[in-house]
């Protein structure tokens, strides 16, 4: 059973794998146990294995972050026994190097990587390119007729291959494939409205609720159609008028003395 703390890893790594599956690979729980996880394969083109599909397994311990998993391929590639535990860096053949940071999603693009590589270990077969290649032709007819295949994918089970969510079409400058993989299920602790396309994102809704809260929050524009003066405007207004005033009244003084000067004279 697995602890609280790979419970909660596993379900979080899960929704990424979901949201942002690395390239050429894909993973999901099994329904059952949280503990085991299937994964895909596929072959990356210009490599002896493009156009492969290739199934395997994860088997994570319950003190999972802390201990590394266990790691099968179950499809014949020609690299990797099948059905076998395969050594390399991140899996349980080497406990000492494991990193706690590493995800799943880590440790598939390492396997990969690492079924690329020539290098011999625990769980590794030789075998010529040309093998390789035939492997890969005959991959995912052999996947389909497989029990463990078809439950832990059916979706992948039509006679014709179907594409994952990330065929690196990015790194080739191509736009990414709308294909997207449904998730076999939906584990405790997952919300099952969770979207299972990688690039799929919630679309704000406005209720009725907080739409008057919007509302209350907006400035209320001034209804008066003439706007209304600024105190900058009020003082200036109010200083003309004064001096208006002052005007007038010296103007009428003025006019007065020259009107007694005139009348004096005469």
């Amino acid at each position: 059973m697995a602890s609280k703390a790979a419970h909660k890893r596993l379900t979080k790594e899960f929704l990424t794998m979901q949201r942002e599956p690395p390239p050429f690979v894909w993973a999901a729980p099994d329904e059952k146990n949280i503990l085991t996880w299937n994964f895909l394969i596929r072959g990356p083109p210009d490599s002896p294995f493009a156009g492969g599909e290739y199934h395997g397994v994860l088997l994570f311990p319950a003190e999972y972050p802390f201990k590394p998993p266990g790691i099968k391929m179950i499809t014949p590639s020609g690299r990797f026994q099948p059905d076998r535990r395969i050594c390399f860096s991140m899996s349980d053949f080497h406990p000492g190097s494991w990193n706690p940071a590493w995800s799943c999603a880590t440790i598939l693009t390492g396997l990969l990587s690492f079924m690329l590589s020539d290098e011999m270990t625990t769980g590794s077969v030789t075998s010529s390119d040309s093998h390789k290649r035939a492997f890969a032709q005959r991959s995912h007819a052999w996947n389909i007729i497989q029990p463990r295949f078809k439950e832990a994918f059916p979706e992948h089970c039509a006679p014709e291959l179907r594409e994952l969510p990330n065929m690196g079409e990015q790194s080739r400058g191509k736009p990414e494939s709308p294909t997207t993989t449904r998730a076999p299920f939906i584990f405790s602790g997952a919300s099952s409205s969770v979207p299972t396309s990688p690039t799929s994102t919630p679309t704000p809704v406005i209720t009725t609720a907080n739409s008057d809260i919007i509302r209350r929050r907006l400035p209320v524009p001034n209804r008066d159609n003439t706007k209304a003066p600024t105190p900058t405007t009020g003082w200036a207004t109010t200083w003309r008028g004064v001096i208006w005033e002052k005007w007038r009244w010296g103007a009428l003084i003025a006019l007065a003395v020259v009107v007694s000067r005139f009348s004096s004279g005469a």
